[in-house]
């Protein structure tokens, strides 16, 4: 008997994905070409094309594309019942996060999934090797990911410039990739800032004199150029165009961008998976001198960099300010300036908010008298330092939130979960290649392959998860136990202080943040202050 022919519209969504990784291997997949077989597909098969959704220049590894998201909110409010790709691949490259869309996502809300190249259509049921190809599609990923980074450490070797915008005072030469040239119509922004600089002006000083005479920042440079950042720029009032901040001056200060130099691998992403970026140590940085035209003197950077060390100490009067670079307001995050009340018989020093006093008055006074803070800060240095010296191991358990076995008894537990559960993941990733051995030979049916491949996947997302859960405690924990023994081996060093120096007070204070004073309805004043001691943090 001949059988009905299949009458189910199917709103379909053409999803194309092509990364920046695809193109440096010469995948022949652009969008384009993407594109035509997509559209051809549907064509020849009587699918209704609701709308294409793109990523380009987006990763197959994680599943945060804006397209890709803006059709799972599709298929949620009922518009799509189909979706077609290229390939496997262009889904995606994660192979749990792979098939648990088209095994398990796609199927619970009846849609239809096609990957043409790769002969998978869901209408004819689940495909047995689906789960390889996706497992061969990650496999792919992390190699690319392999030589991607290849080739940027060549780069780096050769002191090419990579990053999507030229700093500063630069442009992109036209003719030769990774190489910088001087952009005559913003570098003297950039002497502007090393001139003011040098001649004494601090980070804050400088930002204001920026605001203050206007002077564009990059971002809105960018903006006006090639229409980047529209998102922040585009309507916003004329004051957006000159919002500096301290950050960005201190950054440029630094920037050895400005003398010729190149300096790269600062920061990458924590693996191929998660694109996160985290600080890479100095040591694994990568500099080479002299791959541009520089912008300022060696003679005045370095100066500029003595100027910035030396600041936290020297005053204008010639006295040491001892808290200088340390105590922060702790509304707005801008350092306290240091003043004199020389009104009274006996004159005494105070800080304010440098963002109320710079005339900006963007944040309220945050004042705070110098004896009063020093009698604070002293106080506090002067118990931590009896501690150490009463009972060193009770302040160690004490900074560690340890003062019972329970938690080093957490702990051992930890340990023996991850080593148990990394031996039944590896005791899973066997039985799945030898099912599939089994399946090829004929020994199991594909009815029990399907049923036990989705249990074993499913077991080892789960597995993956809590291993990379357990590790992330045991390396929090072990990298707080180390932190709080640095920070008591400096406290040790520190014996019953009698004074305060800015030596002492860099050595084992990370910042300070004062916050507004209270005035109590009988006159009195509280104010609270916080201490942020190196490697441990605020401790009460």
């Amino acid at each position: 008997m001949k059988q009905p022919y299949n009458t189910t519209i199917y709103n379909t969504a053409l999803y194309l994905r092509l990364s920046r990784d695809d193109e440096l291997q010469g995948e022949s997949g652009s969008i384009q070409t993407q594109r035509m077989m997509l559209r051809q597909y549907a064509a020849e098969h009587g699918l209704t094309i609701v709308d294409e959704y793109i990523d380009d220049g987006w990763s197959g590894t994680n599943f945060d594309r804006p397209s890709f998201q803006r059709m799972i909110d599709d298929i949620e409010d009922g518009k799509i019942n189909c979706v077609v790709t290229k390939d496997l691949s262009r889904l995606g490259r994660n192979y749990i996060l792979t098939g648990q869309y088209t095994e398990i996502y796609f199927p619970s809300k009846g849609v239809r999934y096609i990957a043409i190249n790769d002969n998978v259509d869901t209408l004819n049921g689940e495909s047995e090797l689906a789960p390889f190809l996706n497992i061969l599609n990650e496999m792919h990923a992390r190699q690319t990911s392999k030589k991607v980074k290849a080739a940027m450490r060549t780069r780096f070797a050769n002191g090419a410039h990579y990053g999507a915008y030229a700093p500063l005072g630069y442009i992109k030469d036209p003719d030769k990739t990774g190489h910088l040239l001087i952009d005559t119509e913003t570098r003297w922004i950039i002497e502007k800032i090393f001139d003011l600089a040098v001649h004494g002006r601090g980070a804050a000083s400088i930002t204001r004199i920026l605001v203050e005479e206007k002077v564009p920042t990059p971002g809105w440079l960018n903006f006006q150029r090639y229409g980047t950042f529209a998102n922040i720029y585009a309507g916003a009032p004329e004051e957006k165009a000159y919002a500096w901040t301290i950050a960005q001056v201190k950054s440029i200060l630094k920037e050895e961008t400005y003398i010729g130099h190149s300096v790269h691998n600062k920061q990458s992403n924590i693996s191929f998976k998660n694109k996160k970026k985290v600080r890479k140590p100095q040591e694994e940085w990568y500099r080479v001198e002299n791959t541009h035209e520089a912008i300022i003197s060696e003679d005045v950077f370095r100066q500029v960099q003595e100027q910035i060390a030396s600041r936290r100490r020297r005053q204008k009067d010639g006295t040491t300010q001892i808290f200088s670079g340390l105590i922060k307001c702790a509304d707005c995050g801008w350092s306290l300036a240091y003043g004199e009340n020389k009104q009274n018989k006996t004159p005494y020093g105070y800080y304010h908010c440098s963002k109320n006093g710079q005339g900006l008055r963007q944040c309220s006074m945050h004042y705070i008298r110098y004896d009063v803070l020093y009698a604070y800060v002293l106080s506090r240095l002067q118990y931590w330092s009896a501690l150490v010296q009463h009972d060193e191991e009770q302040l160690l358990k004490r900074l560690l939130n340890a003062n019972d076995k329970g938690q080093a008894a957490a702990r051992k537990k930890q340990a023996a979960e991850l080593k148990k559960a990394e031996k039944r993941k590896a005791e899973v990733d066997t039985l799945f290649a030898r099912m599939y051995e089994d399946w090829a030979a004929g020994r199991i049916t594909e009815y029990n392959f399907n049923m036990l491949s989705g249990k074993y996947q499913s077991e080892q997302a789960e597995l993956e998860e809590k291993i990379e859960q357990l590790q992330s405690a045991i390396a929090a924990e072990s990298q707080s136990a180390a932190d709080a023994e640095k920070w008591i081996a400096l406290m040790k060093e520190c014996v019953n202080p009698t004074e305060l120096t800015a030596e002492l007070l860099n050595t084992l204070i990370e910042k300070i943040l004062v916050h507004e004073a209270v005035k109590n309805e009988d006159g009195s004043r509280e104010q609270e202050v916080e201490i942020f001691y190196r490697f441990i943090g605020k401790i009460d």
